[in-house]
């Protein structure tokens, strides 16, 4: 297989490939403790997604124990001696310190990505959290603080990862196909949906060690391969056609200016109301997400009866359905915008509205008819599988109105809606703690469908498609040397000064 555009596969179509192994290894590398511990720790009381602990676990912690590991693991091939006596604090604790370093790398890895490179970025957060991945049974047979660093560490270089993707889009794809290329990030969905019942089948085999060997292997062997056939931009590739770089720098110089700053406008960014319009959705979206996918055992166990962790169609249909939305979605809006039936504003605000206002309306449904199982499994799963369509709507939005801060913008709102996962565990502890009744119950699902319809607003009034004019401020100091869009800023600097010295 060559990866230039006159064999099998274009460099763009390697790249989309990469992309979507990575994201789902991503996920892989910060599930497989929280699937691993059911069978680690000796004891897992009070480690429950209905309790108030469920708060310390952060995101993907909870989602995970949330789709019940433990029935996979039941007659599992670990030894008593290959246990701990971890109690319920030491438990939540290792979990949720994976929440602690990711959400503090978030915009710098935005930021950090837009200056050097996201190939860069994405590619050492993944080979460093690999290593540290391969590293986990010494830490828990260390000690369980060990755990609790290496997890923060963790969660410190994967939170750089998802930021560092949108300036990487800005470079390689064309406008009109960005939102296909961001539909991979939901590759993370369909990596759960896999892991999980991958990760219990090794555990009942070999042992719970094997779990981290198998992902962290298998990070590390991507990111090898991502650094020997991906490139920070098209003319830096060595097997690129002619044809297809043309294609692409065509595209890209089509649509903007080849100008890139050499400083954030920070002022600009923080007051304009498209960019808050990304970030209001993204939170109100995650949000209802991680309640719903946390949320939906308990709820079933408590108020229906019906143990949903028991079935694994149903804990993995909506991250296959989520998925599939996606892609589904974004083809059909790139081909809305190419052909000119819809102008890229009303694209964006057509699929958010489909994508976060629909399930605030199902959310009523469920007020009212959630007493039903039938009702409620259907409701939720529809909800989620709606909700892949975000991928045409808002959420690579910051490439159409500032394709040179995408990175920066997508941190900002990936750091606010990290404390989604927090928030909506505790929410529903205050509420339901001691009390599960559906009364309580409908007061959980009247939030919802306010956060979900009030966040789409938001970006229904605010939100827009077209370029804003602080993408390209002007330079201080009077410096006016053009440099090129999309470009990493210490790779234009070299360039600059090669241009000078000749």
């Amino acid at each position: 297989m060559t990866t230039g555009g006159k064999g099998w596969l274009t460099c763009r179509q390697v790249l989309n490939i990469m992309v979507i192994f990575g994201f789902m290894l991503n996920y892989a590398l910060r599930v497989n403790f929280t699937i691993a511990i059911v069978v680690m720790a000796k004891s897992l009381k009070n480690l429950t997604t209905g309790g108030m602990d469920e708060g310390l676990l952060g995101n993907e912690t909870s989602t995970a124990l949330a789709l019940g590991v433990a029935s996979t693991t039941e007659m599992s091939a670990v030894n008593e001696e290959d246990k701990f006596e971890w109690d319920a604090y030491q438990q939540n604790l290792m979990l949720g310190s994976f929440f602690w370093g990711y959400v503090l790398t978030e915009l710098p890895g935005g930021r950090l990505a837009e200056i050097v490179g996201g190939r860069r970025v994405f590619g050492y957060s993944m080979l460093f959290a690999s290593v540290l991945t391969l590293l986990t049974p010494i830490a828990a047979y260390t000690n369980y603080i060990a755990v609790v660093i290496l997890r923060a560490v963790l969660g410190f270089f994967l939170g750089a990862s998802w930021p560092a993707i949108h300036p990487l889009t800005a470079v390689w794809i064309p406008p009109m196909d960005r939102s296909k290329f961001i539909a991979n990030m939901m590759a993370s969905s369909l990596g759960a949906a896999i892991t999980m019942p991958i990760c219990g089948y090794l555990i009942a085999t070999v042992g719970w060690q094997s779990v981290f060997y198998f992902t962290g292997g298998l990070a590390l062997v991507w990111s090898v391969i991502w650094f020997l056939i991906v490139f920070e931009t098209p003319a830096s590739h060595p097997r690129i056609s002619a044809e297809e770089l043309n294609e692409i720098e065509t595209a890209i110089s089509a649509v903007s200016k080849a100008k890139k700053p050499t400083y954030v406008p920070w002022k600009s960014i923080i007051t304009s109301p498209p960019v808050w319009a990304i970030i209001l959705t993204h939170g109100a979206s995650v949000f209802g997400f991680f309640t719903v996918v946390n949320q939906l055992p308990t709820y079933m166990k408590y108020i229906l009866n019906f143990n949903i962790k028991e079935n694994g169609l149903l804990s993995s249909l909506p991250y296959f359905g989520k998925y599939a939305m996606a892609v589904i979605s974004s083809h059909l809006a790139d081909h809305l915008r190419k052909n000119g039936t819809l102008s890229t504003t009303a694209t964006r605000k057509i699929f958010t509205a489909f994508a976060v206002m629909t399930p605030g309306f199902l959310m009523i449904v469920q007020v009212y008819m959630g007493e039903s199982r039938h009702w409620a499994v259907g409701i939720f799963t529809l909800a989620l599988f709606l909700n892949g369509a975000v991928t045409a709507g808002y959420l690579g939005n910051g490439l159409d109105i500032a394709p040179n801060f995408s990175g920066t913008i997508f941190g900002m709102a990936n750091t606010l809606s990290s404390f989604g996962g927090f928030v909506s565990a505790y929410m529903v502890g205050v509420l339901t703690n001691d009390n599960q009744t559906y009364g309580q119950w409908q007061i959980v699902f009247w939030i919802l469908a306010i956060i979900y319809i009030v966040g789409s607003s938001a970006y229904l009034i605010m939100g827009t498609g077209e370029l804003q004019p602080w993408n390209n401020p002007p330079e201080k100091g009077g410096n006016n040397c053009e440099t090129e869009e999309g470009v990493p800023l210490n790779q234009q600097v070299q360039n600059n000064k090669q241009i000078s010295s000749s």
